[in-house]
């Protein structure tokens, strides 16, 4: 049995629309992770002009990037691997006088030109593989 035409089940009527539209897609219990990752301001004014090479020219987030695209359930849709979404961004704090921080310095506020990468992992991935993904995401941020 083939589906039928949306346009002709909305003129069947709107239950019947609604019924096959919702036979068309399933919903899939997932967590997101957030990954703030710093950039240059340089890196940053690329990627929002469209040049994409930008997203492997630095290292931290080619290093991110990597990550996710690799063997694990990062990013895991199934028929996809290594989903990701991206958003430019700008993150701002005060680093503490016990701080390490990529950029700033104690005491002083500071704004960090960011690209955030937001991952979805499918909600029965088994837990050391999705500890083992994240680790390899912390020891890889700046």
């Amino acid at each position: 049995m083939h589906a039928a035409h949306p346009v002709s089940l909305a003129c069947a009527g709107h239950n019947a629309y609604r019924w096959a539209m919702a036979r068309q897609y399933d919903f899939r219990p997932a967590r997101a992770l957030r990954i703030h990752c710093p950039v240059a301001e340089p890196v940053l004014a690329r990627l929002l002009a469209g040049d994409r090479q930008a997203l492997e020219d630095d290292p931290a987030l080619a290093a991110m990037l990597a990550i996710v695209r690799g063997d694990n359930p990062l990013g895991d849709f199934g028929l996809y691997r290594g989903v990701m979404e991206l958003a430019p961004g700008w993150e701002l704090f005060t680093p503490t006088a016990t701080a390490r921080p990529t950029a700033g310095a104690a005491d002083e506020n500071a704004v960090s030109s960011t690209v955030i990468l937001t991952v979805h992992l499918p909600h029965d991935a088994p837990q050391d593989r999705i500890d083992a993904a994240i680790g390899a995401i912390l020891r890889a941020h700046p």
